[in-house]
């Protein structure tokens, strides 16, 4: 279970820290009787088995890939009860009576930051610890310890390679759209080219966001009379969104701001076999830049989700 040994917690995987959690609310569990020598602030070993469990059940829930409305609100009971228990059980133990920044930040700022950017590994130092792991801390143990630079360099050359004979051999695999989040604008078809006007004039703007408004509209049209093959939509309601999440986790962005700056996700995208000719692609895959997201709600119809790339 774990193949460095728990005296060598330093080397320990991730997998083997989760599997570690998994099993230490049992070593927790009657781990020591009660409090027959009175001492002070004594912790029951009931309330420490259970600090640990709702940890458990909170971090497994902060994994999701996936956030509702309803998922978001378990999340925070679960994390106020946790937070609740292991304030009562450690404050008299900690200087500064728990006061800590990432403390804080968790319990009263990372549903809304969920709401807003997405899931939790899109925007955590984790992310940035698992790819030093990958491509600096595996390619060093690797080595040989000599001209380590150059050995982790041509280590991972080799393993760009491999993945990329890989992917070729592999079919491709379409993703879907899952669902949008981050809604930005709304506007009514009638009134549309007023509102999108508007926007264009707008400072705040960017200027990729600027084009998609600016081409909105006649791309709409065309999407309509020469794919759906519909005529005359007279009403329907144009929402604007600034990130999409697919069915395989990833987040796409269309955004004039994210952590302050503007972030306009590049895209692949997997032409249809008829018009490959029309397009120079990559074994049918184009490459380009998302400049708008959209949901047309049309009456009686289901929505259209739609994305303008450039």
């Amino acid at each position: 279970m774990f193949t460095n040994g728990l005296q060598l917690i330093s080397r320990m995987t991730a997998k083997e820290y989760r599997i570690l959690m998994k099993v230490m609310v049992f070593v927790v569990d009657n781990l020591y009787k009660e409090n027959e020598n009175n001492v002070e602030n004594f912790v029951e070993n009931k309330k420490l088995s259970e600090v640990y469990a709702k940890w458990n059940k909170m971090y497994m829930m902060s994994r999701s890939e996936i956030f509702t409305e309803s998922n978001l609100e378990n999340f925070r009971k679960d994390t106020f009860e946790w937070a609740k228990l292991f304030v009562e059980i450690f404050k008299p133990y900690s200087h500064s009576k728990l006061k800590f920044p990432k403390f804080h930040s968790w319990i009263y700022h990372i549903f809304e930051s969920i709401r807003q950017f997405g899931i939790i590994n899109g925007y955590t130092t984790e992310t940035y610890k698992s790819l030093y792991k990958d491509f600096v801390k595996i390619p060093y143990r690797m080595s040989n310890k000599k001209n380590v630079e150059d050995q982790i360099m041509k280590t991972l050359k080799r393993q760009d390679i491999i993945n990329v004979i890989n992917k070729k051999q592999k079919k491709k695999k379409l993703t879907k759209l899952l669902n949008f989040s981050s809604k930005l604008f709304e506007t009514k078809l009638i009134e549309a080219n007023i509102y999108f006007c508007e926007k264009m004039n707008d400072p705040n703007i960017n200027d990729n966001m600027i084009k998609g408004f600016n081409q909105f509209l006649e791309c709409f049209d065309d999407f309509l009379d020469n794919i759906l093959e519909v005529k005359n939509i007279k009403e329907c309601d144009i929402i604007i969104y600034g990130t999409a999440t697919l069915e395989n986790g990833s987040i796409i962005r269309a955004k004039n701001k994210f952590h302050d700056k503007p972030w306009f996700s590049n895209v692949a995208i997997s032409m249809d076999s008829n018009e490959s000719s029309d397009y120079q692609s990559d074994e049918g895959l184009c490459y380009g830049k998302i400049l708008l997201m959209a949901k047309i709600e049309i009456e009686e119809k289901p929505p259209l989700n739609l994305a303008l790339v450039q």
